[in-house]
């Protein structure tokens, strides 16, 4: 059993370090939007993806992505509270980091083991993978779409082009639907997207200059 264990240590270590320079075969989440919407995914370089995108996502979803260690503490501080005060509307407090190491090596859910997972994952690929991995990680196997993943797969599908001609006004408008890309339609855009894209691209114009920020977006 001791073997066993190591075993499984050792593997995950392995296959974990691995993904600092390769792309996952397949995740859970993927597998399990297989059967149900079909698969469009398509793994690209960092080169390969709009500035725009990855300036869309950060802006949307975590703008501290630059300045923390994996763990907004404060925003999770707050969702905490707010879940006591109301447990019936469930608010997350997740980063890019957390978001990344959930959708590349666990499920989807909310038990407290999933979460301690997520905890060990967000930690160990901020130590070995850094930033620009994690951010390039992210925008290739989020979902963004009913079974559309990733942000080349989501750009040819709504957009018909390459992630890398993406806009400003086409990325903000991907970036909207992730709270929920099964119910928030990016083409033609819901009313929600249509207004959070917008509250996305002003928030773009705040952090474009970020020395921070444009290192991580920035490719060579």
């Amino acid at each position: 059993m001791k073997r066993v264990f190591l075993f499984l240590v050792i593997a995950q270590f392995v296959y974990l370090l691995l993904l600092k320079w390769v792309n996952p075969p397949i995740t859970v989440t993927q597998l399990s939007n297989w059967f149900q919407y079909g698969l469009k995914r398509d793994y690209v370089d960092a080169e390969d993806m709009s500035r725009y995108a990855k300036l869309a996502v950060i802006a949307s979803e975590d703008q501290l992505f630059a300045d923390h260690n994996g763990f907004d503490w404060k925003s999770i501080e707050k969702a905490m509270e707010y879940n006591k005060r109301k447990p019936n509307r469930v608010r997350g407090a997740s980063t890019i980091s957390q978001q990344t190491a959930k959708n590349v090596f666990l499920w989807q859910g909310r038990s407290w083991i999933r979460k301690g997972l997520e905890i060990y994952f967000t930690f160990m690929i901020e130590l070995l993978w850094g930033k620009q991995r994690i951010l390039e990680m992210y925008l290739n196997v989020i979902e963004m779409g009913p079974g559309v993943f990733g942000i080349e797969a989501a750009s040819r599908h709504y957009f018909n082009k390459p992630a890398r001609d993406l806009t400003r006004a086409e990325a903000s408008k991907i970036a909207a639907c992730l709270p929920n890309p099964r119910k928030f339609t990016v083409k033609p855009a819901s009313r929600y997207v249509n207004y959070r894209s917008g509250q996305i691209m002003r928030q773009m114009n705040n952090l474009s200059d970020d020395p921070d920020i444009l290192a991580i977006i920035t490719t060579k």
